[in-house]
C-alpha cells in the first residue's frame, strides 16, 4: 500500500505531497521527509520571488542542478558532461575557454599539493604535455648522455 510525506511551508502554503511505497528503514524515511521539506522550502523561496525573470531564471537553475544530480547519481557521465557544458554555454563561457578551464586544473592536479607531483593523467587527445615528469624528454627523464 503507497505511503504519503506531505510538507508544507508556512510562509506561502506551499504543500508537496510524495506518494509511493518507502523504504522500511529508518534513516531512509528521514531522507525523504528531510529531502521533501528543503524541496518545499525551495520551490516556496522561488515562488515567492516577485521579479518574473528573476523568479524564471531561478527555477531553471533549480531544474538543471537537478537534472545533474540525476545524472550523477544514475552515473551518467556523458549526460553530466552534456548537462555542464550547456550551464557554461548559458554563462557565457565558450567551449575553447572550458578546455583551457580543463587543462589549468589538470595541470594544477598535477604539481600536486606543496609543489610535489601526481603522477600524469591519460588526457583525451593524446599524451601528457611534454613537461610533464613521465613525457619523453621532460623533466625527470633519463638523459641520453
Amino acid at each position: 500500500m503507497p505511503e504519503q510525506y506531505v510538507a508544507s511551508d508556512s510562509r506561502t502554503g506551499l504543500e508537496v505531497a510524495v506518494t509511493g511505497e518507502f523504504p522500511a528503514h529508518h534513516d531512509d524515511r528521514i531522507r525523504i521527509a528531510r529531502t521533501t521539506t528543503l524541496f518545499t522550502r525551495l520551490m516556496s523561496t522561488i515562488l515567492s520571488t516577485e521579479n518574473e525573470s528573476m523568479r524564471r531564471e531561478r527555477f531553471l537553475a533549480v531544474e538543471t542542478q537537478l537534472e545533474m544530480a540525476d545524472a550523477l547519481i544514475k552515473e551518467d557521465m556523458e549526460e553530466v558532461q552534456r548537462l555542464m557544458r550547456q550551464t557554461l554555454e548559458k554563462m557565457g563561457i565558450t567551449a575553447d575557454q572550458m578546455d583551457e578551464m580543463a587543462k589549468r586544473i589538470l595541470d594544477q592536479l598535477r604539481e600536486g599539493p606543496e609543489g610535489g607531483s601526481l603522477p600524469p593523467f591519460d588526457l583525451p587527445g593524446g599524451p601528457p604535455p611534454p613537461n610533464e615528469p613521465d613525457a619523453p624528454g621532460g623533466p625527470g627523464a633519463p638523459s641520453q648522455n
